[in-house]
């Protein structure tokens, strides 16, 4: 995948800060930024912008499992768009998260401050220019102002 933006790179940075400090706090589970490929139930292999997974999930990969793709769907999944991106094409890759087990995902764009929110097993609520982006049953506690990204 070609390099972002800096725009779209400082936001990436921002969003990783902020879950990162969030998960070193709680040490409730493992963070990955868009260097992580994980292989999905289906076979696809994909790389979130950002991504993470339960501690219990990371626990119970091997020593040589952690060292790969990782055989498992994050938990958590974040996309955000750069200028050149499409939401369309963003959100099947989302659905197909979202099939796969992911149990929250944000898709991102920061250009019309839109944000698909994903369930697992539930409809995709679009909110538009919401204050916070909240983590949920899924990252407790988790609440990133969308100041960050606009």
């Amino acid at each position: 995948m070609a390099p972002t933006g800096v725009e779209t790179g400082a936001r990436n940075s921002d969003l990783n800060l902020e879950l990162g400090i969030w998960n070193r706090q709680r040490k409730l589970g493992i963070l990955f930024d868009s260097s992580t490929g994980f292989t999905l139930a289906n076979g696809a292999d994909r790389s979130p912008d950002l991504s993470w997974i339960p501690l219990a999930k990371w626990q119970a990969l091997s020593l040589e499992q952690r060292s790969k793709f990782l055989p498992l769907y994050p938990d958590l999944v974040i996309e955000l768009l750069s200028p050149t991106d499409s939401w369309f094409k963003a959100q099947d890759k989302m659905a197909e998260y979202q099939e796969n087990g992911c149990r929250l995902g944000w898709l991102i764009d920061p250009k019309s401050r839109k944000v698909a929110v994903y369930h697992q097993d539930q409809l995709v609520e679009i909110q538009q220019s919401p204050t916070v982006l909240l983590g949920e049953n899924v990252l407790p506690g988790l609440a990133i102002a969308t100041s960050l990204l606009w």
